[in-house]
């Protein structure tokens, strides 16, 4: 299930320009109230700011003691909207790390307040823990020290794996998994990695073969997960492919406890010689864990705690206040504004092409090109960002066009906004295009949409004009060749599944095909799609669903 973006209710675009290239402070004060490498301190005071550092006392109590404090960094410290109202002179929280779930990022929009984060500063420590389970679950460290510290010597018990030559397996390329696809050089590994947004290129210029999760699964003996928890990845490891594991095969979760379903690795590990190692829980927290029974490693959260990520977040948290301060520099801001004078409708369109470009597509793109056209073009950075965000559940929505440039690069995707010619008359609107493949194989899937009577539709697909095709809910998208009774042998076969057409249209296009573009009230399953598939001779067949 996928989330159309929809941003918060912000401040004017204006007022937040103002407010960034010259940041009225009546105060120069900074509280780090966390256990932070001292280089953030120094930093600060190198450029005339007042720190106070203290990881002792409660950040309650050292904001009642520094109410005057403009600037605050944090690592895992909740920060909630009551805590920012009592600094009247607060403007800018910086999480030293990635994630910034336990800080209140609307209630500080509400407030003025810009919220940073300091992402990648930690993947190397993460890709390095990761290795390090990997290398501890094969060699049995863990339950053979407590052994010989026992006194016992069980030798034989402990016989171990060599990771050297082994197939592993990465869900995730981003930061961290490629990381690790350079940390396993050394043992030669053979890798196979998950992303829906890494082309073909990316993964071969990184020596790694593309492949499906279900292979990567049953083939591999080690897999370890980079992925997001959202709709769509929330127990997405599941029986079926924990049943399908190699014996012996060893599965890391050092991205979010919620991707894996942990009842089913129960039942799993009763019939099968499967380890998991993980660092993520329900909460970070003290107290007793359930996943203790079958869980071979437990980590407490600590693929950030590594001395060189303190210093290296601490560094570009201080240097993030420092630029946003002297320059209005605001990459890493989180709970971004959308602009004066945009329409939010047209993110919310630009996911939808996005989206729907990505799955009509079917293969992974090498290069992503927009044009927009009318009276949004100057938006281009507030629109771009839904566009990835549509392609890719990897993609963080809080990000923005500094991020979406930096993440389609290491992808291996040429981003391009192209001038427009608006005397074409396109309105305001816009046009994604994706290209893939090379020579002979060389595929283009290009998508325009626009606002129509204040809803977001798609207006063009390919060469079927005039299509104004609302794609929010489950849909069919089916190109066939023109000839008397294809949409009847469509029709037939939906109404065996038992779902309700809401909504059909059949354009044409010069060449002799149809597109046929139905909107239903349930989804059908993949059996009924290549029915109608082989029905109608299609050559492209898509089901979405779109939230």
């Amino acid at each position: 299930m996928t989330k159309v973006f929809a941003p918060s209710v912000m401040k004017p675009f204006e007022s937040k320009v103002a407010h960034m290239s010259a940041l009225n402070i009546s105060s120069r004060k900074v509280l780090i109230p966390t256990r932070l490498d001292p280089a953030a301190k120094e930093l600060l005071e190198k450029n005339d700011y007042e720190v106070i550092m203290d990881a002792e006392t409660p950040i309650g109590e050292l904001v009642e003691q520094h109410l005057d404090c403009f600037a605050i960094i944090v690592r895992s410290e909740k920060v909630d909207k009551e805590l920012m109202k009592k600094m009247k002179n607060l403007k800018i929280v910086v999480r030293a790390g990635a994630g910034f779930n336990t800080i209140d990022t609307k209630g500080a929009r509400k407030l003025g307040v810009d919220v940073m984060n300091t992402p990648g500063a930690n993947a190397n420590a993460v890709a390095e823990e990761v290795v390090a389970m990997a290398l501890a679950a094969f060699r049995h460290v863990v339950p053979a020290d407590i052994s010989t510290r026992a006194g016992k010597w069980e030798k034989k018990k402990f016989m171990g794996r060599e990771v050297t030559g082994k197939k592993v397996g990465i869900l995730g390329l981003g930061n961290i998994g490629q990381l690790i696809v350079e940390r396993l050089k050394g043992f030669k590994c053979d890798v196979y990695a998950n992303d829906p947004f890494v082309s073909a290129s990316k993964a071969e210029s990184l020596g790694v073969s593309l492949s499906s999760v279900e292979d990567i699964f049953a083939t591999c003996d080690i897999i370890t997960l980079h992925i997001p928890e959202n709709d769509a990845t929330r127990k997405m490891v599941n029986l079926k492919l924990f049943s399908s594991m190699k014996e012996g095969a060893v599965l890391i979760n050092c991205a979010r406890q919620g991707v894996v379903d942990e009842e089913a690795l129960k039942i799993a590990k009763e019939t099968k010689d499967i380890k998991y190692c993980t660092d993520v829980y329900v909460k970070d927290e003290a107290g007793d864990k359930a996943i203790k029974e079958v869980a071979d490693i437990m980590l407490p959260h600590i693929g950030a705690n590594t001395k060189e990520a303190n210093f290296t977040a601490a560094v570009r948290a201080a240097s993030q206040i420092v630029d946003f301060v002297d320059q209005g520099v605001s990459t890493y801001i989180v709970n971004r504004a959308t602009p004066q004078g945009l329409d939010p409708q047209y993110q919310k369109l630009g996911f939808f092409l996005g989206k729907v470009a990505n799955a009509w597509a079917g293969q992974q793109p090498h290069n992503l090109e927009t044009s927009i056209y009318g009276d949004i073009n100057k938006f281009s950075k507030f629109i771009l960002p839904p566009v990835v965000l549509g392609m890719s559940q990897d993609f963080d929505p809080t990000w923005g066009f500094e991020d979406c440039q930096k993440y389609c690069d290491k992808q291996g995707i040429t981003l391009k906004d192209r001038e427009v010619d608006d005397s074409k008359g396109y309105g305001s609107s816009l046009t994604v295009d994706l290209l893939s493949g090379k020579d002979k194989l060389y595929n283009k899937v290009s998508i325009r949409g626009t606002i129509t009577e204040g809803l977001p539709m798609i207006a063009r697909i390919d060469d079927f004009d005039g299509l104004y095709f609302n794609p929010i809910g489950h849909s069919l998208l089916i190109r066939y060749p023109d000839r008397p009774g294809q949409l009847a042998r469509i029709t037939k076969f939906l109404s065996k599944s038992h779902v309700n057409i809401l909504d059909i249209r059949c354009p044409q296009n010069k060449a002799g095909k149809s597109l046929a573009i139905i909107s239903l009230d349930a989804g059908i399953s993949a059996e009924v799609l290549e029915d109608i598939e082989d029905i109608t001779d299609a050559d492209r067949c898509v089901q979405l669903y779109i939230k």
